[in-house]
């Protein structure tokens, strides 16, 4: 018993780290959130003028959403606007949900997009045929599996015009009606802020851009001036081509958090949401597969080797803090108890911090007890990315498959 004392006892220095580094992750979490921009800033303060906004959203086979996403912006209390849905080869009944809805309400108009140039990816040439129709001063391009609250283009659009910005996007709130929404996403949520950090989001300083393809609001002269989706046709995360190009050209753009005003339905199987956060991972990390590998190692110290060493020095330590044993004086004791304490404590943190982080990002408490577990499968999803970059394994995305070359970059 006094080995296994002995082993517990140097496993604990796996405790001391993860009650350290939790509790600076809490303080910097906190600071970040607390000097995070949010959308409905956008409603305080005097009114700006309202000009016409166009809102473009590209659709490949989305019946499954289609007709909710018209609904929630078409009850949108924004004065001026109209809504081109543009229906990018799509062989679902998409369509058919739609035409009622165009029927009764004059603003919206569908677009028929029936081929793709080999050398644009498919989303980003249904957005340019979409920004062709649209005729707004101001541009927004959105996911047909997004939600809009009522007063959101109303406080998007005020948000852009106080910040004098020629683009916004917004960090959505995901829906939690399936297991891996409400287990996995809140890590691959926190995986793409580990990437694009809030505090470096400042349109003007920021050194790794970010922007949200769900939602990209643009006055039309910045869109315009930036090139419009030809300067990004044949990028997989368009809204990352978007902020790096804004942001070189000179152009003001930032990121806000939408907190529940932008609600989104990304996937609805396992599989779907293994294969489209994988594609995010590969492109948010330049398609170098030596980065992806290095954020798997990193999640994984983060999520499961310090969590594991943790428990196995308090299970480890407990038989002799609990009962003694040979060899066992009251010293040794002592410090077995201080382990299993060490690792109870750790545990406890971790849970608390996580659920604390959880609830501030819109999800519930409870799936933090499943951080570890969440942990694993994002970790699974990056390694998996990188093995695909490396074997050269088609990118299946909005009806067509790309052969992605891997960077050093």
């Amino acid at each position: 018993m006094r080995a296994l004392l002995i082993v517990a006892l140097v496993l604990s220095a796996a405790s001391v780290g993860e009650l350290a580094a939790w509790t600076v992750f809490a303080v910097r979490a906190w600071k970040e959130w607390r000097r995070s921009p949010f959308v409905r800033e956008g409603l305080e303060g005097e009114p700006v003028e309202l000009p016409a906004l166009s809102v473009v959203i590209p659709a490949h086979n989305e019946e499954r959403v289609a007709a909710e996403c018209a609904r929630s912006v078409l009850a949108s209390d924004y004065p001026r606007l109209e809504l081109v849905f543009v229906l990018d080869r799509c062989t679902d009944r998409t369509r058919a949900l739609l035409e009622p809805i165009a029927a009764a309400d004059p603003r919206l108009v569908i677009v028929d997009n029936g081929s793709c140039p080999p050398d644009w990816a498919g989303k980003c040439n249904a957005a340019r045929v979409g920004a062709a129709r649209a005729s707004g001063a101001l541009v927004l391009f959105a996911d047909a599996d997004t939600r809009f609250d009522p007063r959101l283009l109303r406080a998007s659009v005020a948000f852009l015009r106080r910040r004098g910005l020629g683009m916004l996007s917004l960090w959505s709130s995901p829906t939690q009606q399936h297991w891996f929404e409400r287990i996995v996403q809140p890590v691959a949520a926190i995986m793409m802020l580990k990437l694009f950090p809030m505090r470096r989001m400042d349109g003007r300083l920021q050194r790794r851009p970010f922007a949200n393809g769900q939602f990209m609001l643009f006055e039309r002269s910045a869109y315009e001036a930036f090139g419009g989706h030809a300067a990004v046709k044949d990028d997989l995360l368009e809204d990352l081509a978007f902020a790096r190009g804004m942001r070189d050209k000179g152009l003001r753009q930032e990121s806000a958090i939408a907190d529940g005003m932008l609600t989104v339905s990304m996937y609805d199987t396992w599989p779907a949401f293994r294969t489209g956060w994988k594609r995010i991972y590969i492109e948010s990390c330049v398609r170098n597969p030596d980065r992806l590998r290095a954020q798997a190692l990193q999640l994984s110290v983060i999520t499961l080797f310090l969590p594991a060493l943790s428990l196995l020095s308090g299970l480890l330590a407990l038989p002799a803090a609990a009962v003694g044993g040979d060899g066992i004086d009251a010293g040794a004791r002592a410090l077995a108890v201080a382990a299993a304490c060490a690792a109870a404590l750790a545990w406890c943190w971790r849970t608390a911090v996580v659920a604390v982080i959880y609830r501030l990002s819109g999800f519930g408490p409870a799936p933090a007890l499943a951080f570890p577990l969440a942990g694993a499968a994002i970790v699974r999803i990056l390694l998996e990315g990188a093995r695909d970059l490396r074997a050269r394994v088609p990118v299946r995305w909005g009806g067509r498959e790309y052969v992605l070359e891997p960077t050093d970059r």
